[in-house]
């Protein structure tokens, strides 16, 4: 009798970790493929701010013809994906590298794969729906938040306020490069905001209902100590070598986790707060965190013990004891790290929050993996709490 459920893990091809890796990006690819038409997916700000210059002289050094698509913005539209798609096309691009956060990085994976298909972007909502191939394709994240880079979603905003996800294992990246040094300049707040953002997905899929495995929980506990030990240094310091390769690393593993034991109500409740507020993910989840934390505890109190023993030292205190050990931990972090912690502060009012929980509700798909059920009154309730 076997002593584990049966379970499968997927993840990226290639992970290379390595401190100011982009200024030899062109080395590092050239070893892996021939092709040389290559697309950049990234954001105005990162390519107008230089960011992309020692990568780009590099590259270009290697023989890369280089076209870059720098019309991603957070939360992105159909319009941006289907515009980088048109360029890449009109460019005859052969292979595709996304630098920069999460949504740069959603983009390239979808780009990837629209460049070479036929299939319609309507059809691809969902879990399983791309077929095919796409061409090769490189993750680079700018931030140590979202995961992106390592998992097979892509999340777009498909209408005013509401957003879906495109699932696929296409969409798994070929290689991810992890260099630490491209986080340097990123501002506290943001640091704060995405770095909080990587803590829920590890707590999120340790405590996931459906998919939770060994492998994803070794990542995610690995991720959180790994989080959570360097958020405060890496806020108070951005230059801080050390917090910054430990955040990096420490949202990979996240990611790697969450791809394969869902993430649920934290980001749920998230979505809304994007949709309507444009609220930045990273932020919305960290607004959402401790709320969620204290309406799960009934059922997750075991996992929430073992996180406190991986995080605070092995107690012999009760498991409820450890749990709320855990809970208070995670909110002095959040409290400390100068993220906002109020929906008020970030302009949220307080007439809203009833079409809030309407909204979070449609996310069946997240809330199907809550450790407890989420009605609609319970969904209120929590946005009350973080009001």
């Amino acid at each position: 009798m076997s002593i584990f459920k049966a379970f499968t893990f997927d993840t990226v091809a290639s992970i290379v970790t390595e401190w100011g890796a982009a200024r030899r990006m062109g080395e590092l690819l050239s070893d892996w493929t021939d092709r040389r038409n290559l697309l950049i997916v990234t954001d105005k700000f990162l390519h107008q701010g230089g960011l992309l210059d020692q990568a780009k002289a590099s590259l270009a050094a290697a023989g890369f013809n280089i076209n870059v698509f720098d019309d991603v913005v957070a939360d992105p539209p159909e319009a941006v994906l289907l515009a980088c798609v048109g360029q890449a096309k009109a460019a005859g691009v052969d292979i595709v590298l996304g630098l920069g956060g999460g949504s740069s990085l959603d983009i390239a994976k979808l780009a990837a794969v629209l460049i070479t298909s036929d299939q319609p972007l309507s059809e691809l909502y969902g879990i399983g729906k791309v077929k095919g191939t796409r061409l090769p394709l490189i993750q680079v994240p700018t931030t140590a938040g979202t995961g992106s880079e390592v998992t097979n979603i892509t999340i777009l905003t498909t209408g005013a306020t509401t957003k879906m996800g495109v699932v696929s294992s296409q969409l798994y990246a070929d290689k991810v490069i992890l260099d630490a040094e491209l986080t340097i300049g990123l501002p506290a707040l943001h640091t704060a905001a995405t770095g909080i953002d990587a803590m829920v997905h590890a707590i999120e899929a340790y405590t996931s209902r459906h998919r939770k495995n060994p492998i994803s929980d070794t990542l995610a506990r690995e991720a959180l100590r790994l989080l959570s030990g360097s958020l405060i240094a890496a806020c108070e310091d951005g230059k801080n070598r050390i917090a910054r390769e430990a955040m990096l690393l420490g949202a990979t593993m996240a990611g790697q986790a969450f791809a394969n034991a869902p993430v649920a109500a934290v980001h749920a409740l998230a979505y809304p707060l994007g949709g309507h507020y444009h609220i930045p993910h990273g932020l919305s989840n960290a607004l959402m965190l401790g709320p969620v934390l204290r309406f799960n505890m009934a059922a997750a109190a075991p996992l929430y013990a073992e996180l406190a023993d991986t995080l605070l030292g092995r107690s012999n205190a009760s498991t409820s004891m450890r749990s709320a050990r855990f809970v208070e931990h995670m909110e002095d972090l959040m409290n400390r790290s100068g993220a906002p912690r109020r929906l008020r502060d970030v302009k949220v009012t307080q007439e809203s929050l009833p079409l809030l929980a309407s909204d979070a509700m449609k996310q069946e798909r997240l809330l199907m993996n809550n450790p407890v059920d989420v009605r609609e009154a319970d969904a209120l309730a929590l946005y009350r709490q973080a009001f």
